[in-house]
């Protein structure tokens, strides 16, 4: 019985075997499970949320003008400046005028004394009477010749040293008009005959004194500045540009001149660009005017004038369309419906609002022009989850 009962219990593990490899096979027959390739994390879909704050744009060429920045510096208006001296050699006696001062045109500003000048009077008033003396010569020399005394080579001897005297007697004038005596002194010194030492030192134009060089007691030479006033209603902007930049600058053009000292940027006009380069810098000097009628430019303030090139068509996007990340620049390129990518793009610095493209993106590609912040906020908030 026992031995019967043996063979039938193997014979039915091995049905069991079989079946379990028939399972086995049937399995491994069938497909593999199917595995999801990762999502392009620079991918995203724009939500309904989004749709209406999205705006695409096309990358195109526009017209684009570099801005040069060159430095510069507040400086008198040449032609409203003047330097003031001492029209004969003298000793200062009185120093009237001060650093700041306002005067007019006429106003004394020092006194000097001086010797050569009182020599110069001397000298015109003997010419003077030496002319006087010798047109009294001539009236007696016509009447002796009148009456016979005298021959005509003696009158014509008088005449000449009357001519000669009237000549000296004009030099003499001339040289005091140039230490500086006016024609009403000079009448009152033929008057009179009262010589005086004293000259003084007048501004010959209205302004602010903004420089004195002397000093009580001080011996001056004629060729010595004494004084410099400007009129500061209007003052120049200078500035140097570099060589290789300088054609693209021209007169009449419209600049921009920031003020660090006062916080303001201000709107002139460029009215004379040098025709020759600087040697020492390789820079062309550029002058503007602008006008100082509140005195808040002082000259020698330094400046930082801004002036546009000549447009150039270059492809450019907006900067709103520009995303920045990881010190990079970015843009959301269309790839199909409501769906965008960010690309990479290599930019120039921004000219306006446009932001010149140097790769990255070929001219008539969509990108996001509007909302591109918004869109990268969604797409980091995707990669998270």
């Amino acid at each position: 019985m026992k031995l019967t009962q043996r063979p039938l219990l193997c014979a039915g593990l091995l049905g069991a075997a079989l079946v379990l490899t028939a399972c086995s096979g049937e399995a491994d027959k069938a497909e593999p499970a199917k595995v999801e390739a990762p999502a392009d994390p620079n991918l995203v879909k724009a939500g309904d949320n989004l749709g209406n704050i999205i705006k695409l744009g096309t990358v195109a060429k526009v017209e684009l003008s570099d801005t040069l920045r060159v430095a510069g510096q507040v400086d008198f208006d040449e032609q409203r400046v003047t330097r003031i001296g001492a029209t004969v050699t003298g000793r200062v006696t009185e120093l009237l005028a001060t650093l700041g001062q306002q005067v007019k045109t006429g106003d004394t500003l020092a006194v000097l004394n001086s010797t050569e000048l009182s020599a110069a009077q001397l000298a015109y008033m003997k010419a003077s009477a030496q002319a006087q003396l010798n047109e009294r010569n001539v009236e007696r020399a016509q009447q002796l010749f009148a009456a016979d005394v005298i021959g005509s080579a003696e009158l014509q001897r008088r005449e000449s040293e009357l001519s000669i005297s009237r000549a000296e007697q004009r030099a003499a004038a001339d040289q005091l008009r140039v230490l500086g005596v006016s024609a009403k002194s000079l009448e009152k010194l033929s008057s009179n005959g009262t010589i005086n030492s004293v000259s003084p030192v007048v501004a010959t134009m209205a302004g602010t004194v903004v420089e004195r060089r002397v000093t009580l007691g001080q011996v001056v030479q004629p060729s010595e500045i004494m004084f410099s006033v400007a009129d500061l209603s209007r003052v120049w902007v200078v500035a140097e540009v570099p060589e290789q930049q300088a054609a693209a600058v021209r007169p009449g053009q419209s600049i921009q001149v920031e003020i660090p000292a006062l916080g303001q940027q201000l709107t002139a006009k460029l009215i004379f660009i040098a025709d020759t380069v600087n040697p020492a810098t390789r820079t062309v000097m550029v002058r503007s005017e602008i006008d100082n009628s509140d005195r808040a430019l002082k000259p020698a303030m330094l400046a930082t004038v801004l002036i546009e090139g000549r447009p150039t068509a270059r492809l450019a996007v907006p900067a709103p369309a520009v995303v920045r990340e990881n010190n990079k620049d970015y843009v959301f390129v269309e790839v199909g419906p409501q769906q965008f990518k960010l690309t990479e793009v290599a930019l120039a610095s921004a000219i306006g609002d446009m932001r010149p493209v140097l790769g990255g993106v070929a001219d008539g590609t969509k990108v996001v022009v509007d909302g591109a912040f918004h869109l990268n906020n969604e797409r980091k908030r995707k990669e998270l989850e």
